[in-house]
């Protein structure tokens, strides 16, 4: 067979090979790529059309991956047994890539683009999301759409005290760090991440690793790229510019918005009265007429002014929008307890920023199942984060989640289920409504999300915070890095990097950067500039809480867990459950038994309260309990027979308690002896090899009279 397309393979450092192939898959896209490693398989495709819309004046770029479940031989889960919507896991990556690749395409380049890259095969041991990054570049760059790449993306971990870069998804396991890094060849653009309280040395280590590892990549797509045959980047014209417009208004207000930055209100609506009032003066100057053709575009210059002039005011006069000084952290106050039915919740407020946030704790029936193509298993470490509109002071509908909430409360989670015990017994759900927000409501879901664990009684190995660092450069080498950005910052400035962690170290971060040229130098300044914001922040919230409750509350529900040996499992359950679900309503708790290695089963036991759990414990105690001969027991009469007396002498085990052990004298009868609900003493004499059944006494319990002959055995 004539081989089709174009091929290009290259060794990623280490000996494994990757290949890149464009010409056989999607040709009708305008660029499309599979990317292969080992078994593992990614379809890039990306199309642009070629004129923008009318009025648009920014990028319309979407970023879609998506796993398909054939690629690992599996069904989807569900009702329609397709692929749907994106899961959280899908949204998550291609946040990923959006944000590495959005700030190349050129700022005049305001086409509707579709960037969609799907799994197409996995060998269950290659991690796609560590190239999905890769297929995306090199399908831009085999394509005539213009950006100013190609970019590539790595996973680097540690194994053994060694840098890795793309390990295996079971060498991940045991990682003290899992970063993904996306760069060009000169410069870091996105860094995402989670890791065991590392220090800020040993992650910059790590970046520059990622970064030399990206290089060799980079290189392997421009070799492909012109294998495949350079195409010539598409001509455009999607911007409506009026060059003496845009001076004018510049002349008119910077001067004006430059000195309104100056004076550092740290009111946010003010501001913004502020500044538009300057707007509104300079459109008076223009007839209905004149703004009927003109107001768009002055809107838009005097949206660069702002830019422009805020900036300046930062570099030059060190003062920041609401009056800070660069390494000042806004004013934070906190709570605990709020909300007294929660089982546990703060409230956390950092300037014009506050989050709600509660700890709800539930069995093992509540955790999350995940059912991804390439992921499968289950969580019992949940936390959503919730934006409503009326936090930035807006009405819009609600209409569930999006990729913001989905990557905010990500971060939050990689930042605390560090410090979350592996060994506790709760599935653990935290839930962070934002009541106000001006500025990295993310981390202040870490901050509250850590007083409500605490408050909760989790038993967190330490408190952890977390703040958002912004970065102001100018093409002089001037930059200003600011501490606790706010909401308008993060839209001027040239980064946006948090960090959380504890005291001892980073445990998450997030960066995305939007300039290029950054030395290391500042990014190692950042770190250390953010690693004292948060030890500041921690300071602050240790005055409301330092350390969990030593319990948890009076009304949280109470989870009891025992082993027990594999062979009472079915004694447990009983014939048809009968057994566990009496046990269940009776104590009014849930019972969940799980086999572990070893021939055994973990019970767990979820009651509304303590005593409703320990009286189920009882319950399974007695079931599992091997009786030891020899050893006296009170037991409960429960049947009366001619014979003797059947009688429970632990939880669910009975013995017969023949009429001849009953007494020293010869009994004839056993009424007016014994009664049923009667509590007697018996001693356990073993199992009667013939019948199988418990043998128990109660005569060997009682003085035996010298005068009296021993009964005869009937």
């Amino acid at each position: 067979m004539t081989q089709l397309g174009t091929q290009h393979t290259f060794d990623i450092g280490d000996g494994r090979m990757i290949t890149l192939e464009t010409g056989k898959l999607a040709k009708q896209a305008d660029g499309s790529v599979v990317v292969k490693m080992g078994d593992t398989m990614l379809l890039a495709t990306i199309v642009s059309n070629k004129d923008a819309k009318e009025g648009v004046d920014f990028l319309p770029l979407t970023v879609d991956y998506q796993e398909k479940y054939a690629s690992v031989g599996r069904f989807p889960g569900g009702f329609l047994k397709r692929e749907s919507r994106l899961n959280d896991y899908e949204i998550l990556i291609s946040r990923i890539v959006d944000r590495a690749i959005r700030p190349l395409f050129p700022e005049d380049y305001h086409a509707d683009t579709q960037l969609m890259i799907t799994l197409i095969s996995s060998d269950k041991k290659t991690m796609p999301d560590a190239l999905v990054g890769l297929a995306a570049s090199a399908a831009i760059a085999v394509s005539d759409i213009p950006f100013n790449g190609p970019i590539s993306e790595v996973r680097v971990a540690k194994l053994d005290g060694k840098l890795v870069i793309n390990p295996t998804i079971q060498d991940l396991a045991g990682s003290p760090l899992d970063m993904i890094v996306a760069a060009s060849a000169t410069d870091i653009l996105m860094v995402e991440g989670e890791m065991s309280e590392i220090s800020e040395t040993e992650m910059l280590e790590a970046i520059k690793f990622a970064h030399e590892a990206i290089k060799l990549q980079i290189n392997a797509i421009n070799e492909f790229a012109v294998k495949a045959g350079l195409k010539t980047k598409r001509e455009y014209n999607h911007e409506n510019n009026d060059w003496d417009l845009k001076e004018a208004v510049s002349k008119a207000t910077y001067q004006k918005v430059y000195d309104c930055a100056k004076t550092g209100n740290a009111n946010k609506d003010q501001r913004k009265v502020a500044f538009k009032a300057i707007l509104t003066e300079y459109l008076a100057t223009f007839s209905a007429e004149e703004l009927a053709t003109k107001e768009a575009l002055i809107k838009k210059y005097y949206h660069h002014v702002e830019y422009d002039a805020i900036r300046r005011v930062a570099l030059d006069e060190k003062i920041r929008l609401d009056g800070r000084k660069t390494t000042d952290i806004r004013p934070i106050w906190s709570e605990v307890n709020y909300l007294p039915s929660a089982h546990g919740s703060a409230v956390f407020t950092r300037g014009e920023t506050q989050s709600l946030t509660t700890v709800t704790l539930g069995t093992k029936l509540d955790q999350q199942l995940i059912d991804g193509a390439f992921i499968k298993g289950e969580s019992r470490f949940i936390l959503h984060y919730n934006f409503p509109g009326f936090s930035t002071g807006e009405a819009k509908p609600n209409r569930g989640p999006g990729r913001r909430e989905v990557g905010h409360g990500n971060l939050a989670l990689r930042a605390l289920k560090k410090v979350v015990p592996v060994n506790c017994p709760y599935t653990i759900r935290v839930v962070s409504d934002i009541l106000e927000s001006n500025g990295s409501s993310s981390m202040a879901t870490v901050c509250a999300g850590t007083l409500a664990l605490m408050d909760a009684g989790v038993q967190i190995a330490k408190p952890v915070t977390g703040i958002a660092m912004g970065l102001i450069t100018d093409d002089k080498g001037n930059y200003a890095i600011l501490s606790d950005i706010l909401g308008d910052e993060d839209h001027l400035g040239d980064m946006d990097f948090k960090v959380c962690g504890t005291k001892d170290g980073i445990t998450a971060v997030q960066m995305d950067l939007k300039v290029n040229g950054l030395p290391y130098s500042v990014m190692e300044q950042a770190l250390n500039q953010a690693r004292e914001g948060r030890l500041h922040i921690l300071g602050e919230i240790s005055k409301t809480l330092s350390a969990p409750r030593e319990d948890y509350k009076e009304h949280a529900p109470r989870l009891i867990q025992i082993e027990i040996p594999g062979e009472f499992i079915g004694a447990v359950i009983g014939p048809g459950g009968k057994i566990i679900q009496e046990m269940q309503k009776s104590t009014n708790t849930t019972i969940t038994i799980t086999e572990i290695p070893g021939e055994k089963g973990l019970v767990e036991i979820f009651g509304a309260n303590d005593v409703d759990a320990k009286a189920a414990l009882a319950r399974i105690k007695g079931i599992v309990a091997v009786p030891e001969v020899g050893e006296v027991y009170d037991a409960k009469v429960k049947t009366i027979m001619p014979y003797g007396a059947f009688v429970e002498f632990l939880p669910g085990k009975d013995g017969l308690l023949h009429i001849s052990e009953v007494d020293w004298k010869r009994l004839d009868s056993l009424e007016g002896v014994l009664k049923e609900g009667e509590i007697i003493q018996v001693k356990y004499m073993g199992v009667d090899p013939k019948t199988n059944k418990h043998k128990l006494s109660r005569k060997v319990l009682l003085p035996k009279p010298e005068t009296t002959e021993a009964p005869k055995q009937a």
